[in-house]
């Protein structure tokens, strides 16, 4: 698919402000997704609606995503597990919802207190209570591998895609490499195999950890089975609050500079990208990854003096 274009999805504001401790000030993430934005992102997961008390970083999400959608030609989409925060969301003015369930039991119930089969009877109730217009993505966590169960099957993972798709099938979907535990092999497996399975599908998407320093390869393996959608969070920021050891999302810069060097576009411009990935690593509490950003630094540095 060399010369296509692809289409990097900012989840930072959302998968990676999450995991960070210290309330950042409402303010400040305006900021930053002011400053995203002007380096040619057009397409975030700018926050999600969730219990204040189990995320408190997600307290602001209304204004959040207020901003966000006053942005043009932004596509800011809101994270939702249940069918109260959807009303939320869509309360708020939600153009498009990312509903979130898990393969595994274990990680469901840790993630949203509820059973994989009551998160689809939600999924199902959000699709019923969908305006016209609203775009909808179901991302589909521990895909590969559950912090708690341990390696899950790709035929568990079908199995559920097939109950997903079935509830709404013109919905955006993307596996999710929770843990960072997944290797090219299995990243592009899946997404073969569930291309023959549910041809229905009109859109796929990849969201990558790199705990284990595979995100840019399954990202590249997942684009070499025909995915064209991809998560990142800026400086590798965020990670999986529910997963323990699960470090920070495949970082963006990585993604641009591999896409990049391939002749694919992104419409991002790196050096304004960079700047807000230096920025983001000073926030209290952040935890970033990644290797374009430092190597960039460090080469700036060397020509410097």
């Amino acid at each position: 698919m060399a010369g296509d274009a692809v289409t990097l999805v900012e989840v930072g504001p959302r998968d990676g402000f999450q995991s960070v401790g210290p309330f950042i000030p409402t303010a400040r993430k305006l900021e930053l997704i002011r400053a995203l934005y002007a380096a040619g992102v057009r397409r975030m997961e700018a926050t999600s609606f969730v219990s204040n008390s189990a995320v408190p970083q997600m307290a602001d999400a209304a204004e959040v995503l207020s901003f966000a959608n006053s942005l043009p030609g932004l596509d800011a989409a809101a994270l939702v597990p249940t069918v109260r925060q959807a009303e939320r969301a869509l309360a708020a003015g939600a153009r498009h919802l990312v509903f979130v369930v898990s393969v595994s039991e274990a990680h469901n119930q840790s993630n949203v207190r509820r059973s994989c089969a009551e998160s689809l009877e939600e999924y199902a109730r959000i699709v019923g209570l969908l305006p016209v217009g609203v775009k909808l993505r179901l991302s589909l966590s521990t895909s590969f591998d559950c912090p708690y169960d341990g390696p899950v099957a790709e035929a568990a993972t079908l199995a559920m895609l097939r109950r997903v798709v079935g509830i709404a099938p013109g919905a955006e979907i993307a596996p999710a490499d929770t843990t960072g535990r997944a290797t090219p092999g299995q990243v592009a497996g899946l997404f073969r195999e569930a291309a023959v399975q549910l041809p229905q599908v009109q859109r796929w998407a990849f969201h990558a950890h790199d705990t284990y320093g595979m995100g840019a390869a399954n990202c590249l393996a997942a684009w070499n089975a025909g995915v064209q959608v991809f998560d990142a969070s800026v400086s590798g920021l965020g990670g999986c609050p529910f997963a323990p050891g699960a470090t920070g999302n495949v970082a963006t810069e990585d993604l641009f500079w591999m896409f990049a060097g391939m002749g694919v576009a992104s419409g991002i411009d790196l050096s304004a990208l960079v700047a807000v990935a230096d920025d983001i690593a000073k926030l209290p509490g952040a935890q970033t990854g990644g290797r374009v950003r430092d190597a960039l630094n460090a080469r700036a540095c060397l020509l410097a003096t």
